[in-house]
């Protein structure tokens, strides 16, 4: 069985250890055709403490590390500071 991952933004890092990821999911209504957009969220485990709000990154799933937390973060695409250089320049 295939590890399923997601992209999303890190929308909070005031747990320890541990950030809430955003993803959207954009799909075509059913009937009427529309591009809908769902926004799930994840928690997610951040060994390091590394990410920050409004990061871009890529989890995996995992074995349940808690209540609520089956995913990990496998890598930062894009922090908030590349963005804000990006934007200056």
């Amino acid at each position: 069985m295939a590890l399923k991952e997601r992209l999303g933004t890190v929308v909070s890092d005031k747990m320890d250890k541990t950030v809430v990821v955003a993803v959207e999911n954009r799909f075509p209504h059913s009937i009427y055709q529309k591009t809908v957009s769902r926004t799930t969220r994840y928690k997610a485990h951040d060994e390091a403490n590394n990410c920050k709000v409004g990061d871009r990154v890529r989890i995996t799933e995992t074995r349940p590390l808690s209540a609520t937390k089956r995913w990990s973060v496998a890598e930062v695409l894009r922090t908030t500071n590349q963005e804000k250089q990006e934007v200056g320049k």
